[in-house]
């Protein structure tokens, strides 16, 4: 099977819309991503995959630490910013828990620490451990087939 065919059978899974951030050297890092999952109740774990050549891998790695920011259906324009989407800089009002910036606006926050990491194809696999948590209500920001949607409650 050629790539095309892989990323269009994957792009029929709809996810949540997230962006991963992180502190380094006392620069906020962010990108948007939609490959999140919850592994364990007990240690809290959860997983985000990062390809090989993004600059978010060596930040993560270099700060150990990283939050999930679960986007509400008012984020779009702040994943497309954090994809490379949007070419003009802007100035992102960030919010910090446990010294790590989570996006204000998210229907979630997961702060984490690097409990494990694995290297999986031109990916790396973060597990993180869960540290703390926010939550607001609000409808979550999807994305299916290549587009941005919503789920409405």
């Amino acid at each position: 099977m050629d790539d095309r065919l892989f990323r269009t059978v994957m792009g029929k899974f709809a996810t949540g819309v997230t962006v991963i951030t992180t502190l380094t050297n006392d620069k906020v890092h962010g990108m948007t991503a939609n490959a999140f999952m919850s592994v364990s109740l007990n240690p809290k774990l959860i997983l985000i995959s990062i390809g090989n050549h993004a600059n978010m891998k060596k930040y993560i790695e270099e700060s150990g630490k990283f939050t999930v920011n679960i986007l509400s259906k008012e984020q779009q324009e702040e994943s497309q910013y954090f994809a490379g989407q949007l070419n003009e800089k802007r100035e992102i009002q960030f919010q910090w828990i446990a010294g790590v910036p989570i996006l204000p606006r998210s229907i979630a926050n997961i702060v984490c620490d690097v409990y494990e990491s694995h290297l999986a194809g031109d990916h790396t696999l973060f597990i993180g451990e869960v540290k703390d948590i926010h939550t607001e209500d609000g409808d979550p920001l999807t994305f299916y087939r290549g587009k941005y949607d919503c789920i409405t409650s």
